[in-house]
């Protein structure tokens, strides 16, 4: 059997199906690290240093012990070897797989144009983006190597020659365009720029993206600095989407308030909490300077941090809009600080992201954290500000609209009926109001959901609602991720992955949007992708749904990772909906008397369960997946 490693996105090794194996993640770091640095072998003290850090090395060469362990074990149920082992050294075994790793030489070939198309196919995902290793010598050796294909890009860049062929030229815009991303304000990248966008006389348009990349704080417009009383244009005069009337005086916005809370429970001595402290402190200039946003005194928001209870009514008390949440995690020696921005008072995610930083050089880590954190969150709270003022053009609407998501929270088919209701009557207030059309074809996905699932007319009605939707507002996300769920239930899963990709591109830190478009691709049959969005999701929503684990089970017994199946259902709250599938994996994994029980529970609740007009129901795409449900049913005794 041939094997792949892939190392950019989520590191994984996969069979020459690219289905991914299960393998010890840290086994495949030694394999990328020894492939990247060409090197063949590497010592067992040097590698326990790389995989768990500089602390207590006797506790990390056990560790490493332990792995070697697994790794002899793994390989031998795989009749493979990719690393070997003696005393002292771990061995590469030249020719056992390949990769995406990307050699040195890669910018040499004599082909620039090949050469481009292998570092833009790689580099359209990070470089070891979800690896689970938080080390210096980890990190560092990553950021290197993540330099190191910038450099590449760059140079195959520059010997590319002009004229090419229309297909090349789009190549060439896509590199650029990645390099532009990764150094927006380097010289040299933009005379990349204008040489990729001038073959295809194209400057237009990357006048329009320089345009999207200025400084945030030059974007807002200069009255909306100068008074929280102002009143703003939202949006261009000319946008069809809003009428003159919307950006008449009735549409005025105040400077939104945000709040940072620091991470709780820290001890004011440890030099973690020190410097996350001396971090908040330094956004909060930030967002200070760039009057953006008026931010709450550190002071203040300390206070609130501290308060146990329910802090909504605080947050209502101090007129506060957005909470920007910080946490510490990972060791003492290299901590990562997690933060999310949240909107209220829907308690939408808007971004979320984790950022580490060590010992070597603090000051120049820490500013850097802190220059990202404003940016990205001035950029989504003027986004949703924008957005807001077009739902509240009409207040009437958007209580009615606010009222039936109150209903769509708790779901049950009363509470379906009640939600549509209340959705019905924002529409006949605005009959184009985007979010209220989106959350009326959720409560028909859902009545299909919730009943024998019969009625194909109600997937119909979402779909339509959906469109319409789109029809309105093609730049909300609303109606690509109703477009996506109806497309799914009605079977058209490529169309349901499209719509979801769309939505989570408009939508990038919506966890239940990652999370429906990791549910389609499950059943798209590309449950590795799958997994590593819902992974995404639940790190956004860190108190997991039901129905994020019943996503992460399903994606991990397409995998054959049937343990994980029954310790994510093991998680649920209510784990009875999936008893079907409990069943199955134990039954895969040889445990007859679990699977018999739970073979059991299904039929007294279900006494018509049957597994084939279940998976009849259900669209999976490639008849691997659907073969290995039906071995599964079959073994457990359905």
């Amino acid at each position: 059997m041939k094997f792949l490693l892939r190392t950019f996105g989520e590191i994984a090794l996969l069979d020459s199906g690219e289905h991914q194996m299960a393998f010890p993640k840290k086994a495949l770091l030694i394999i990328a690290y020894l492939l990247a640095n060409d090197r063949k072998s590497a010592g067992r003290t040097s590698m326990a240093r790389f995989l768990w850090g500089d602390g207590d090395l006797a506790n990390s060469l056990t560790n490493l012990r332990k792995l070697i362990s697994r790794i002899k074990s793994r390989q031998s149920e795989l009749n493979t070897e990719f690393l070997t082992f003696d005393d002292t050294d771990i061995h590469l075994v030249a020719g056992s797989l390949r990769s995406d790793i990307i050699p040195a030489h890669a910018g040499t070939s004599k082909d620039p144009a090949k050469s481009l198309a292998r570092l833009v196919e790689a580099l359209r995902s990070k470089f070891m983006e979800r690896a689970n290793c938080q080390t210096r010598a980890f990190i560092d050796w990553r950021e290197g190597e993540r330099r190191r294909h910038l450099a590449l890009l760059k140079k195959t860049l520059d010997r590319v020659k002009l004229p090419m062929a229309a297909g090349d030229v789009a190549l060439l815009k896509e590199a650029a365009l990645l390099l532009f991303e990764a150094e927006p304000q380097n010289d040299a990248t933009h005379r990349i720029l204008l040489k990729a966008f001038d073959a295809e006389g194209d400057l237009e348009q990357l006048k329009r993206i320089f345009a999207q990349r200025k400084d945030l704080a030059s974007s807002w417009p200069a009255i909306l600095r100068a008074s929280p009383r102002s009143s703003i244009s939202p949006v261009a005069p000319h946008s069809p989407a809003i009428s003159e009337q919307d950006t008449s005086p009735r549409a005025i916005s105040r400077i939104p308030r945000l709040v940072l809370l620091p991470p709780a429970g820290g001890n004011p001595d440890d030099m973690a909490d020190m410097l996350a402290s001396s971090l908040i402190e330094d956004i909060t200039l930030g967002f200070s300077a760039l009057h953006s946003l008026r931010v709450t005194a550190p002071y203040s928001a300390a206070r609130i941090g501290r308060q146990n209870g329910d802090q909504t009514a605080l947050f209502e008390r101090y007129g506060i809009n957005y909470v920007l949440e910080t946490r510490l995690s990972g060791p003492k020696g290299d901590p990562t600080l997690f933060a999310q921005l949240i909107s209220l008072p829907d308690s939408e995610i808007l971004w979320a992201e984790r950022f580490s930083f060590g010992k070597p050089d603090l000051a120049r880590c820490k500013r850097e954290i802190s220059q990202e954190v404003v940016r990205i969150s001035v950029t989504e709270a003027q986004h949703h500000e924008l957005a807001r003022i077009y739902f509240e053009r009409n207040p009437a609407a958007y209580h009615r609209y606010l009222v039936g998501q109150q209903y769509l929270h708790h779901l049950a088919l009363p509470n379906l009926g009640r939600a549509r209701k209340e959705l019905k009557a924002a529409l006949r207030q605005s009959a184009d109001f985007v979010p209220a059309l989106g959350s009326l074809a959720r409560t028909y996905s859902k009545e299909w959901l919730l009943t024998p699932r019969g009625d194909h007319k109600l997937l119909k009605s979402a779909e339509d609602l959906a469109k319409r939707a789109i029809s309105v507002r093609n730049d909300v996300s609303n109606g690509y991720r109703e477009l996506g769920v109806a497309k799914l239930l009605l079977g058209s899963i490529d169309s349901s992955v499209e719509a979801l990709e769309i939505a989570e591109t408009l939508s990038p830190h919506h966890a239940d949007i990652i999370a429906d478009h990791a549910d389609a691709l499950v059943h798209f049959s590309r449950p590795g992708l799958a997994l590593e969005k819902i992974q995404r999701a639940m790190d956004l929503n860190p108190i997991n749904p039901d129905s994020y684990l019943w996503i992460a089970a399903k994606a991990n017994y397409a995998l054959n990772q049937f343990q994980t199946v029954i310790d994510y259902i093991g998680r649920m709250i209510d784990p009875r909906p999936a008893d079907g599938l409990a069943a199955a994996s134990w039954a895969m994994i040889g445990n007859q008397d679990e699977a018999r029980a739970l073979v059991q529970r299904v039929r007294e609740s279900n006494p018509a369960f049957d597994g084939g007009e279940w998976l009849s129901l259900v669209p999976v795409k490639e008849q691997w997946h659907k073969d290995l449900y039906r071995e599964g049913f079959k073994k457990a005794g359905f």
